[in-house]
């Protein structure tokens, strides 16, 4: 648990929080963004196109995040009608792709900035929060980035799993899936995060 952290290295702590705070709202602004570039105005009504936290981050995915390592933001509210097939598409898979891209920057300044013990490590947690976020995002459980480019892929699917997530409690299946199945999860994360680390040459 991050809690937990807290007691035991206050550094690091704060380091891997502002690390999470920042993918995080990057993550949220990058669907509530392309959105918006690609005709859809119901982000920027509800006044997500914004890297301001504060809109992005929800109380409880935080509690959640800190209590039992994982958790989430506020999902950008987008009309996929305004969108279509294509758009919704590319409105899912902006998130991980701007995780990416952080990740990809922090190894590019690992590799060219001096060496330094701090900046080392606030890189690295950067470097590796945002692999977790990408990979975690595009795993195609519903609810999650991955789910929306697979049924923007594969349309019948689609209408199914938009079937589900308009249930009342489907958050809450999910949720208590992602807890059952958090072992094998972690594996798949943990496994990409040490081949991304290892081609990069660095390690945590």
């Amino acid at each position: 648990m991050l809690l937990s952290l807290l007691s035991r290295d206050p550094v690091a702590f704060m380091i891997i929080a502002a690390a999470l705070v920042l993918s995080l709202t990057v993550h949220e602004f990058a669907h509530a963004w392309t959105a918006d570039r690609l005709g859809d105005s119901t982000p920027r009504r509800y006044g997500r196109v914004t890297l301001n936290p504060l809109r992005h981050l929800d109380p409880f995915g935080t509690l959640l995040l800190l209590l039992a390592g994982f958790g989430f933001a506020r999902p950008v509210p987008i009309n996929p009608y305004n969108l279509g097939r294509w758009g919704t598409l590319w409105v899912a898979a902006a998130g991980p792709i701007s995780n990416l891209l952080i990740a990809f920057v922090a190894a590019v300044l690992l590799r060219v900035l001096p060496q330094s013990q701090i900046t080392d490590l606030v890189l690295l947690y950067v470097l590796s929060i945002n692999v977790v976020l990408a990979v975690f995002n595009l795993i195609p459980i519903p609810l999650l980035d991955g789910s929306r480019i697979l049924a923007a892929l594969v349309p019948p699917l689609g209408r199914s799993l938009a079937q589900f997530e308009a249930q009342p409690f489907s958050f809450v299946i999910v949720m208590l899936f992602i807890l059952i199945a958090r072992d094998p999860i972690g594996n798949i994360i943990s496994r990409v995060q040490n081949w991304v680390l290892s081609t990069v040459g660095v390690g945590l």
